[in-house]
């Protein structure tokens, strides 16, 4: 379904508004002037990106202060945020004298974990910062949209959320067929073609330099396959530029089956260093598993897990578990719940990001040399593996 006609001078700002020019200094200078942040609150640069990288940047808060200073080679997007909290403010890092201004008020979650609205900030000082603001503004009218039509469908979409909860499929499918249901239905795939529309118009506007495969990165939490098209019609210096680069790897990953699987160190409760060949020690065959508390497909896996862990340990197979949670509360709760019985860790020392996951469940499985055998292998396939390697 085409889209409606989306405001001309707001697309048109989205796609020619342009950095204006700057002084050059040697480095940067990120200043942070934040009414509502408690002294020695931790502030964080993390990467924007769909690999799971560690914080590129950490500083403390003092007087409701905070500075970063370093250098870039480049211009690079980052999550700011406010660490074991939720909320953040992207922006572009960039040599020049920046500052972040505003007011922050903490607000509890339902998880008993901590929230700031890091996206009311201002950004000063930075051009690049100011057109990320103005190409991101796309996702903002998205959000518009999807708002607009949970207040016109609150009533349906609570008939219906009651019925998913009560698993009355009869009524469900009652729901579905009803003039409510059918209606909509035709607005999600309004929405979703919206988002498609919307999103291909500011990566192909930006094709010719960095911001287009930036916007792959930064829209998504993804790339799906129906992308690459998307990522053919960038200019080859997009193409060969740091965002281009890591669109093409996600996109057209290399085959890791048969390569040696880098070694790497976790901590253990007591923050004891251990390592995978520590843990491949006596072992025929390891199952890397990155999982992590609030993932559904990774928590539906683990009776799997478990089975074919009760079945094969004694023949040689280990698994290991690391979480990619960022708080270590919500890692810890979920192993009381599953009580895994397999070495597991919390992701503290950057292996994720050495092993490029991008989502999780991400699984490799290796042999004693070290070598992968399989890949993202899950349910009757990992079982199938197991039992052709151990027969």
């Amino acid at each position: 379904m085409k889209m409606k006609k989306i405001s001309g001078l707001a697309i048109l700002g989205l796609m020619m508004l342009s950095c204006g020019s700057q002084p050059k200094v040697d480095g940067y200078v990120l200043k942070g002037n934040i009414e509502g942040l408690p002294d020695g609150t931790h502030v964080q640069l993390v990467p924007v990106s769909h690999d799971s990288e560690q914080p590129f940047a950490d500083t403390t808060v003092v007087n409701g202060q905070f500075v970063f200073t370093g250098k870039m080679e480049e211009p690079r997007a980052f999550h700011l945020l406010v660490k074991d909290a939720y909320g953040s403010r992207n922006l572009m890092l960039e040599n020049a004298q920046m500052e972040v201004t505003g007011k922050l008020v903490a607000k509890k979650e339902s998880d008993g974990g901590v929230s700031y609205n890091l996206s009311s900030l201002s950004v000063k000082g930075s051009p690049l910062s100011a057109r990320y603001d103005s190409l991101l503004s796309a996702r903002t009218y998205l959000d518009s949209l999807y708002a607009s039509n949970a207040r016109k469908f609150a009533a349906f979409d609570s008939l219906m959320m009651a019925a998913y909860k009560s698993k009355d499929q009869a009524k469900i499918k009652e729901l579905r067929q009803s003039a409510d249901g059918k209606a909509r239905a035709e607005a999600d795939k309004v929405f979703f073609g919206t988002v498609d529309s919307l999103y291909h118009q500011v990566v192909m506007a930006n094709k010719d330099s960095f911001w287009g495969p930036l916007m792959m990165i930064s829209f998504t939490s993804y790339l799906s396959e129906d992308m690459k098209p998307w990522y053919e019609a960038l200019s080859s210096a997009a193409k060969e530029s740091y965002y281009g680069q890591k669109v093409k790897e996600e996109l057209y990953p290399a085959g890791k089956e048969g390569t040696v699987v880098p070694d790497f160190k976790v901590k253990d409760k007591s923050g004891k260093e251990i390592a995978l060949s520590t843990l491949q020690q006596g072992k025929k065959y390891v199952l890397i598993d990155f999982w992590a508390s609030w993932c559904n497909p990774c928590r539906k896996e683990i009776p799997n897990l478990k089975k074919l862990y009760a079945q094969y340990s004694e023949k040689g197979f280990e698994i290991v578990s690391i979480s990619i949670d960022q708080k270590k509360a919500d890692w810890e709760k979920a192993l009381k719940e599953e009580g895994l019985p397999w070495p597991n860790f919390l992701d503290e020392t950057g292996v994720a990001a050495l092993y490029k996951v991008k989502f999780v469940p991400t699984m490799y499985l290796i042999n004693a040399d070290g070598v992968m055998v399989g890949e993202n292998l899950r349910g009757e396939a990992l079982a199938e593996k197991l039992k052709e390697l151990f027969q």
